[in-house]
């Protein structure tokens, strides 16, 4: 039986390494990628954003141009 919790414990050592070094690699990553985020993504979404809203600005502005030349006409 000595044999057999040896390799047991040969096994769950193992299987804690494994254990720990994907942990740690998870929060090297996970850190990698918040940083990424938080570098690279949300000022291009914070970018694109407004810009998506100056143009919708834009066009409403035209829009009501628009509405107010065909009042005129009719």
């Amino acid at each position: 039986m000595s044999d057999f919790n040896r390799k047991m414990d040969d096994t769950a050592s193992r299987v804690n390494k494994t254990v720990s070094n994907a942990a740690e690699r998870v929060e090297k990553e996970s850190t990698e990628f918040i940083n990424y985020l938080n570098n690279e993504v949300v000022p291009a979404v914070r970018n694109q954003s407004s810009k998506a809203l100056r143009i919708a600005a834009q066009k409403l502005h035209d829009l009501a141009n628009f509405m107010d030349e065909n009042r005129k006409k009719s």
